[in-house]
């Protein structure tokens, strides 16, 4: 176990000098096969993302989340508020589904996943690598004073950020209101939609913000996963680690001497190189054990696994893996906990499918007129009056509805004769249901309602019927 004087490195964050100003992180290009199974990953999800609001299913847009409509698309299934459950058992799901991740394999989600992480090392970054060169360079660039090269580069990057900035404002605005609400917006103007537009522009000075100033800031203090996997994570969880039983050994780390035996000498493998902290995105020394700024990137391991290749070491020195197989030498195993998890994720989602597929295509509420008792008609009928709404979640218009009763003799007059429900809309209106006294059990009796579209009965919904206290 470390000593509290070797532990001083956590009483402070890496972005942060001693007297409270910002620690900008200059870090170096990353390369190595990590980074390139991370590229492949990052720019199939950029691509995922960028395209979905313009794929259409049946007429739906494949993701839309219209939050002021609620509105909602997933996967080309439209959803309505009426479906909320459903929003959120698939958020319990999510959020269960990352847990579980973490606790087997550690921030791995914020490392290949994350849109803040994709964003930021795959796109702004490499734009920054583009116009200002490496960590050199970009050093040497910081110190020096405004120059026509300086503000040449700086201009451009800026730029080059605030229309990428922009871009992305205008997907996700895709995603809310919808992709040919955004494409009209667009044939139409600015002028003609201002308080739209400006909404974008607001949108568009945050992502600039966070990808021009606030950067790895964003994992490091505002994002609370970083906090809460120390809560999660345990000596089984899978992380980035530096295997220290081999990189210190007996005489600790030390530099790198030409036809020297290490293994004799006692000293580590660790040749003190720093690599593993230059290439860093949030600027932590991960010889130092897990850290609440580590992502999980792995640019440390193929840096570290480089140098090594260097030198004639074996690599893996910083890998994958967990502290108890850094110090016992155990493998992973599925753990009483993650079992846990497994079950009730399994349970969670047996349960969302079995929703998914017992929800009705049209959702029907029936409902008595607040404030209204009952009415006494010819002979010994009663007859209340109720307000109805029909939302259909299909593209498909349903037409010729009637309402029919089910449960008792009687009938439904509809106010307006003639009922349709267009494609995703809903319909609403008011109806009268009259129902023999006789044949009423209690004062409250409910009443089974069959929704037809022509003689098709599409849905059946139960509602309260108001009768007399006392039945002959």
């Amino acid at each position: 176990m470390k000593s509290p004087e070797a532990e001083v490195y956590r009483d402070s964050i890496s972005t942060v000098t001693q007297d409270g100003k910002r620690a900008w992180i200059f870090p170096k290009k990353p390369s190595g096969r990590y980074y390139n199974w991370r590229k492949v990953v990052s720019y199939f999800l950029l691509t995922v993302l960028f395209i979905s609001p313009f794929i259409k299913i049946n007429g739906n847009q494949f993701i839309m989340i219209n939050v002021l409509e609620r509105r909602f698309n997933i996967f080309g299934q439209p959803f309505w508020p009426q479906d909320f459950h459903l929003v959120v058992i698939s958020m319990l799901i999510g959020v269960l589904f990352v847990v579980f991740f973490t606790v087997a394999y550690g921030r791995i989600f914020c490392g290949w996943i994350c849109p803040q992480t994709i964003f930021m090392e795959m796109v702004f970054r490499r734009i920054e690598y583009w116009i200002e060169g490496d960590r050199g360079k970009q050093i040497r660039l910081k110190k020096a004073p405004w120059n026509a090269e300086k503000i040449k580069k700086r201009v451009i990057k800026w730029v080059v950020f605030f229309i990428i900035s922009f871009l992305i404002a205008n997907v996700f605005l895709a995603y809310l209101i919808g992709s040919d609400q955004l494409l009209k917006y667009v044939i139409d103007g600015p002028k003609y939609h201002l308080s739209t537009f400006i909404s974008l522009l607001i949108f568009t000075a945050v992502f600039y913000f966070v990808f021009a100033w606030f950067r790895e800031q964003v994992c490091v203090i505002a994002c609370p996963y970083g906090r809460l996997q120390g809560v999660l994570l345990d000596n089984k969880s899978i992380v980035v680690a530096y295997d220290y039983k081999r990189g210190e050994k007996e005489k600790g780390r030390a530099k790198f001497k030409k036809s020297e035996n290490r293994e004799a000498s006692g000293k580590g493998d660790c040749i003190d190189c720093a690599q593993c902290v230059h290439v860093c995105p949030t600027g932590i020394d991960i010889r130092n054990g897990t850290q609440l700024e580590c992502v999980n990137c792995t640019a440390c391991i193929d840096a570290c696994d480089s140098m090594m290749e260097n030198v004639g070491l074996p690599k893996g020195l910083i890998r994958y893996a967990s502290e108890e197989n850094i110090e016992k030498k155990t493998k992973f195993e599925f753990t009483p906990r993650l079992k846990g998890y497994s079950v009730v994720l399994g349970v969670l989602i047996a349960v969302l499918v079995g929703m998914l597929f017992l929800r009705n295509d049209i959702e029907a509420r029936i409902l008595r007129l607040p404030g209204q008792l009952y009415e006494h008609k010819e002979g010994s009928n009663i007859s209340n009056v109720f307000t109805y709404k029909l939302v259909n979640k299909t593209t498909q218009n349903i037409e010729d509805v009637s309402f029919k009763l089910l449960s008792h003799d009687g009938f439904i007059k509809v106010v307006n004769d003639e009922v349709n429900v267009p494609a995703q809309e809903l319909a609403e209106g008011t109806l009268f249901i009259e129902i023999d006294s006789n044949l009423l059990k209690e004062e409250k009796d409910k009443v089974e309602i069959g929704i037809y579209s022509g003689s098709h009965l599409i849905e059946t919904t139960t509602t309260t019927f108001l009768g007399p206290r006392s039945f002959n």
